[in-house]
């Protein structure tokens, strides 16, 4: 484990984004003594068949509380509306006040091409506060950072432009239990609007013990899926006999517009990816 302090900052678009696609290494983080803040940009007030508003704003902000809490980590929902996000000069301001109060060492994100536009337009105002984090002149009244932090994608399996393309594999298989009971908080998310969203409502089990069951069956498929195509690269980061060995994993892309992710930043910043 890194003997500094790193500070992580996610930034997602609605309030289940961050801990969805790295809540294990968000756990990490905190297992190893480090600061972490899960952000989502907009409220998540049109996420559900049923309700809407003001009303499911409040909460979906309750149910991320819930999730950073589990493992000691902030959970901040900021208040723009769902599907209505736009890269905006008062929103990459926002954005800009954002990084430089909790001064992360790296920044996980989501990609730039996905199907949902406020995952879009969330990466595009993080590129956008890029570099100019490091500008006086801008949003003067927060003090600006000495560096530009580490910025990483959050992982997807769309193909155009590009494949996502990791740069870094964290094997998540200690903290996975901790996953699963993040996500679990999310209640209106995956056990009734994502559910019903793509037709699977009648799956979801009545019980809670059987459904978060059910839940973690799906999580588990999804991240030894992330394991089985990086296998590779979870070999040469945790060497051959332990690399195949890895169950669950998580992985991030590096993005251009923040400071390198080398070798030796992989081996501060993923203390624990070794």
């Amino acid at each position: 484990m890194s003997d500094r302090r790193l500070s992580l900052l996610i930034i997602g678009a609605h309030p289940d984004d961050a801990d969805y696609h790295a809540g294990g290494t968000a756990a990490l983080y905190r297992l190893g003594g480090h600061a972490v803040k899960m952000v989502s940009l907009t409220n998540g007030d049109a996420g559900h068949q049923s309700l809407h508003g003001a009303p499911l704003a409040e909460r979906r902000r309750k149910e991320a509380a819930a999730a950073g809490a589990l493992i000691g980590a902030t959970y901040d929902v900021l208040d723009n509306h769902d599907g209505e996000l736009l890269p905006s000069l008062e929103n990459r301001r926002q954005v800009i006040r954002l990084i430089r109060s909790f001064q992360p060492d790296l920044i996980l994100t989501h990609r730039p091409n996905d199907y949902h536009p406020d995952h879009r337009y969330t990466s595009q105002l993080v590129q956008d506060a890029a570099y100019m984090v490091t500008v006086p002149a801008v949003v003067p009244e927060v003090p600006h950072l000495g560096a530009n932090p580490v910025i990483a994608y959050l992982p997807d399996d769309f193909q155009r432009p590009y494949p996502f393309q990791p740069a870094v594999v964290v094997k998540v298989d200690d903290v996975f239990e901790q996953i699963v009971a993040m996500l679990d908080c999310h209640v209106s998310q995956f056990y009734e609007w994502l559910p019903y969203n793509t037709g699977r409502l009648d799956e979801v089990p009545r019980d809670n013990r059987a459904r978060r069951d059910w839940l973690a069956k799906r999580v588990a498929a999804r991240l030894s899926a992330r394991a089985n195509k990086y296998r590779s690269l979870l070999e040469q980061t945790y060497g051959p006999d332990r690399g195949r060995q890895v169950r669950y994993a998580e992985a991030f892309e590096a993005c251009e517009y923040g400071a390198p992710l080398d070798d030796a930043a992989r081996r501060r910043l993923f203390p624990f990816a070794s």
